[in-house]
């Protein structure tokens, strides 16, 4: 599952991570820390979405 788990990561954080990096801009707010804290926010938000879908995807294999 580590591979799997790493393949939807890498996905799953880039998607996340922009689209908060796209919400802090539209809010006006375009200082470092806002846009770092909002890409660390999805990737921290990646996580779990990617444990769920993973575990859910091998279980549908198994």
């Amino acid at each position: 599952m580590s591979r799997l788990f790493m393949l939807l990561f890498s996905i799953a954080f880039t998607t996340l991570a922009g689209i908060g990096i796209v919400v802090v801009l539209v809010m006006g707010r375009y200082d470092v820390a806002s846009i770092v804290g909002a890409a660390l926010a999805g990737g921290i938000a990646a996580l779990p979405v990617t444990w769920l879908v993973a575990r859910r995807l091998e279980e549908e294999a198994e």
